[in-house]
């Protein structure tokens, strides 16, 4: 029988010789074994000879190939290993509204938005994964305390001087956010009512300005924090300063505006997904707070304090998180031929993992419509089971086959054939053969006539890991939306599994037998619970600073590498673990790990590298379209060197913790074509200061990123953190 309800992996060959490589092989070996022989025409009959013993040949590598690896494959099939479908990106989709609504409003969830749509490539859709709630806020006090602690402390009410006027507060006289004296950890905070739905919520402060003295800080930069509690910590919420109208509660002073007695100005924030209502000092609402950070030279102080009139607050949108992919509802697979083992196939495959109100439905005729469940095989399938398989790579939907012993057959032909020779004639003894035969059926069989219905999602792929505001078109109508963008790109997305891949998975599944005990077991779990959106996964050894019963596993996602061969690299932010898959690795792992153990998942410590070399280039490389090619071959090569995914000496990424010196870069450069001689190499180390990157401006020896430390380079003019390759000429060096 064949088992059509198995998965169906592609063999590959081991030997990839066909009839024309034999031929030539033979070609090469004559004037060796049989120098004589100089006419190699093919009229010759020494030629006809070779490629008659090349057919044969070939034909044998054919039969050849279909052994070993075919055994393998199906050795995969029975141990239940299917590839893996893409996974989709994910990123957080920012709605804004086109009015001030007096109601809460919901943005369904399901709605689509999409990438431009060009000659040459198609839109990308993502979908939002849940509905996005957009309450109107009230103000409910005003605290301010002179520091700046986790975990809020003495704190002064400032609601008293306040009274309501329309969405937010007003003054009765000129009210002082900080002391007379502002100094570094002043902070006030504003809490909302709890009552209200803001999560993810885009929330416009309008700010009015009184009459007072400059308050002496640089508007462009001005010294302080916007921060929201998200239950564990303060997270920034101020996405970039132009959404700060009011330059730090200095509003324009600078200007010379006569009419800067009284100026308004609005702060806008971009609040946590996840916002709950938290209290402290007995105080209870959602907290937002604004703090005044360390001063500098690029940053002076606050030399007295803002002095405002009125806060008002009001919803301008929100945020959500989408997926790349689009759903389909309801499509009709076919009909039922009541026949056990059929199949059906989808329209549009992959399919991705099934998830909500995604399910197959069997409507029978003259019945109510039934909902059949999936399973990863049938091997515990009663014949009343309502089961299904699906190949989500195929986009198959495979049902319960019919299974006869195998012994079954054999013995009811001989009993046949007994009958026939013995009782030719005598048809009264009632025998009936099929009370002999030994059948099992292994799930429920969809009545004959009955109209199968799929409800799918289908995308994903590394395609899907699209840059930052670029989902800009709804495909969706939604009303009082004015516009939609993503203000950070999507991540973890990745293609299908490759058949190699799930063969180095056969072996982690076995040692493990789905059970997270080893250090490998963790990594390998890791690994597969994330369907593919992690990329590599180090289970950390045990450290003093850790508690017992306490395992943690260090994650890179995956991130879309064609931007290595743009010559722009991958920027450490791509490869950010957000909340969505870190919950989905989690719960997949929690299910699997022992009884007591704590799973945590955490992000390595990415240290940026900037290099610039000094080369010189072989004389036929002297023409200026030649030079600008083979320089940005060589920044491409840098930037796929020094990456987590693609990068170190076996280009599987950077191992962890391994330093970079310049003699590395030395080796990768000499093995372009085209290098006639490498001048000076240096290294510039990329450190996070806050919230962006700055290169040091002074070369290093070797950059190590510590024990759990990886590389990456990318390219940012702005922050400087582009490879630059110099090519020396015989009078000076030329940069291009």
């Amino acid at each position: 029988m064949d088992f059509d309800f198995l998965p169906q992996l592609p063999s590959s060959h081991l030997d990839e010789r066909n009839f024309d490589d034999l031929v030539e092989e033979c070609l090469l070996r004559i004037p060796r074994y049989c120098p004589e022989w100089t006419d190699h025409n093919i009229s010759d009959p020494g030629i006809t000879l070779v490629e008659l013993f090349a057919w044969l040949t070939d034909q044998m590598l054919m039969q050849f190939n279909q052994i070993p690896r075919k055994n393998y494959v199906a050795f995969l099939e029975l141990l239940g290993i299917r590839l893996q479908p893409p996974t989709p990106a994910q990123v957080r989709l920012t709605f804004y509204l086109s009015t001030h609504l007096l109601e809460n409003y919901t943005i369904p969830q399901g709605t689509e938005v999409a990438t431009e749509r060009t000659e040459t490539q198609e839109a990308i859709v993502f979908t939002t994964n849940q509905d996005l709630l957009l309450g109107q806020p009230t103000l409910k006090h005003i605290l301010s305390t002179p520091d700046t602690a986790n975990t809020p402390q003495s704190l002064q009410d400032r609601t008293g001087q306040w009274h309501p006027q329309h969405d937010g507060l007003a003054v009765t006289h000129e009210f002082e956010l900080f002391p007379q004296k502002p100094q570094s950890g002043n902070s006030f905070y504003l809490i909302i009512e709890p009552d209200t739905p803001l999560e993810g919520t885009v929330l416009e402060i309008a700010f009015t300005g009184a009459q007072g003295t400059p308050t002496g800080i640089d508007p462009k930069h001005p010294p302080r924090s916007w921060e929201a509690w998200d239950g564990e910590s303060w997270v920034k919420v101020l996405l970039q300063e132009a959404d700060d109208t009011t330059n730090g509660f200095s509003f324009n002073e600078n200007t010379g505006d006569d009419d800067s007695f009284e100026q308004n100005g609005d702060v806008i924030l971009h609040l946590p997904e996840r916002w709950p209502v938290s209290s402290f000092d007995g105080y209870r609402g959602r907290w937002i707070r604004c703090t005044l950070t360390e001063s500098s030279d690029r940053q002076p102080g606050y030399a007295n304090s803002p002095r405002i009139k009125t806060i008002a607050i009001r919803t301008i949108g929100g945020s959500v998180q989408a997926s790349q992919c689009v759903l389909v509802q309801e499509e009709i697979l076919g009909i039922s031929d009541g026949q056990p083992g059929q199949s059906f196939d989808v329209e549009t495959a992959p399919i991705l993992e099934r998830q909500g109100e995604e399910e197959l439905l069997v409507f029978p005729l003259g019945r109510l419509p039934e909902i059949w469940q999936e399973v990863e095989d049938f091997a515990d399938s009663k014949p009343q089971d309502r089961h299904y398989v699906v190949d989500a790579l195929t986009g198959t939907i495979q049902f319960g086959p019919l299974i006869r012993e195998p012994q079954t057959l054999k013995k009811q032909t001989q009993t046949r054939a007994y009958l026939q020779q013995m009782l030719p004639a005598d048809r009264s003894l009632g025998y009936d053969l099929h009370e002999q035969i030994i059948e099992q059926q292994y799930g429920a069989i969809p009545p004959h006539g009955a109209e199968i219905v799929f409800t799918y999602r289908t995308g994903g792929g590394k395609q899907g890991n699209v840059q930052a505001n670029t989902l800009t078109f709804m495909q969706t109508a939604i009303p009082y939306i004015d516009c939609v963008t993503n203000h950070h790109a999507a991540v973890n997305g990745a293609d299908a599994e490759s058949l190699e891949r799930a063969v180095l998975r056969a072996p982690q599944m076995l040692r493990s037998h789905d059970r997270a005990v080893t250090a490998s077991d963790f990594e390998a779990l890791t690994l597969k619970g994330s369907g593919g959106a992690i990329a590599r996964a180090l289970c950390l050894p045990m450290s003093a600073s850790q508690t017992a019963g306490s395992v943690s596993v260090c994650v890179v996602p995956q991130a879309n590498t064609d931007l290595i061969d743009l010559g722009r690299g991958i920027a450490p932010d791509n490869f950010n673990l957000n909340s969505a898959l870190r919950d989905q690795v989690l719960d997949y792992l929690d299910e699997r790990r022992l009884l007591g153990i704590q799973v945590q998942l955490q992000q390595p410590n990415y240290v940026g590298v900037s290099v610039q070399a000094e080369v010189t280039l072989e004389p036929a490389y002297k023409n200026p379209s030649a030079q600008a090619e083979i320089i940005h071959k060589l920044k491409v090569a840098l930037y796929r060197y020094l990456n987590p995914l693609t990068g170190g000496p076996e280009m599987t990424g950077w191992p962890f913790g391994r330093p970079l010196y310049p003699s590395d870069i030395m080796a990768l450069l000499q093995q372009k074509a085209g290098i006639q001689y490498l001048g000076a190499i240096l290294l510039f180390p990329i450190q996070k200061n806050g919230e962006s990157w700055q290169r040091q401006t002074t070369p290093v020896n070797y950059i190590d990123p510590g024990s759990l430390g990886l590389l990456c380079s990318w390219a940012d003019p702005q922050a400087r953190t582009e490879h630059s390759v110099n090519v020396l000429t015989d009078q000076s060096a030329m940069r291009i």
